[in-house]
């Protein structure tokens, strides 16, 4: 058995008992709290099967489990008492008698396909570490820092705001939010470029551009920013902070735009 027929094994059996929990509990929206798990998950059975222990194998793996533990713990908290996210009830309610075998299919399946190419840096690290660590490994690390105190601090930021009852039906538009609409999708996006500058340095490295391509076409293109902006599309307040702000890349917003 190879590195990669090891992933997709180990993803097609843990997304699998997500899938049971999720019917049991009724609630799809565990596959958010389950995605980041799946990369620490097949990261370090990789490891611990086709590992040599070399620096590289290690690094990526731990970078990986960071992230990965973080954003689930996160994505936990922020579930703690809301129920079935939005996004979810609605294919609960648009799928009818077909609901079960498109949640199998649809939401779980693809999110273990999406895992599996995403993780590609991982699996070809796993698969032949390369020579020494050198320069694009340093690089790789720094821009993965970027990335990854991006991403936590706009996510801490959004959770406090949202625990604050003073706030109940406001947008959020201070800290890293008020330079960019969405700064822990755009850290998340950096870390991946991260990681992939560390798969550069083994054999066929290059494969794994697909992962930090993947992500930045997921965020800003399909189930990231579009499908969450929806929400507040007749938002009056999401509508000014809009027109005043970034998508994506961080900037200054713009002037003589209200902000209310």
């Amino acid at each position: 058995m190879t590195v990669f027929l090891l992933c997709g094994l180990v993803l097609f059996v843990f997304m699998t008992a997500i899938f049971v929990l999720a019917m049991i509990v009724k609630d799809n929206s565990i596959v958010d709290v389950a995605y980041g798990l799946a990369f620490v998950l097949t990261s370090w059975v990789l490891f611990f099967t086709y590992g040599s222990g070399h620096l590289r194998q290690w690094l990526i793996v731990v970078l990986v489990s960071l992230w990965g533990v973080r954003l689930a713990v996160h994505i936990a908290l922020r579930k703690k008492g809301e129920g079935e996210d939005f996004r979810y009830r609605q294919w609960r309610e648009q799928w009818g008698e077909t609901f079960v075998w498109r949640s199998f299919l649809q939401i779980f399946m693809l999110q273990g396909a999406v895992v599996f190419l995403v993780a590609l840096p991982t699996q070809l690290v796993i698969n032949s570490p390369g020579g020494h660590l050198g320069v694009l490994d340093l690089a790789g690390v720094v821009i993965w820092l970027f990335g990854f105190g991006f991403e936590s601090i706009g996510d801490w930021q959004l959770l406090r705001f949202k625990n604050n009852p003073d706030n109940r039906g406001k947008i959020i538009q201070s800290g890293l939010w008020r330079f960019t609409r969405h700064p822990n999708y755009f850290g998340e996006a950096v870390l991946w470029w991260g990681l992939f500058l560390i798969a550069c340095q083994v054999p066929y490295g290059a494969v794994a551009i697909i992962s930090p391509l993947l992500i930045d076409f997921l965020l800003l293109k399909v189930s990231g920013i579009p499908m969450l902006e929806a929400k507040y599309e007749n938002n009056a307040q999401f509508a000014a902070y809009k027109a005043r702000t970034n998508a994506f890349f961080p900037w200054m917003p713009k002037a003589g735009v209200r902000n209310d």
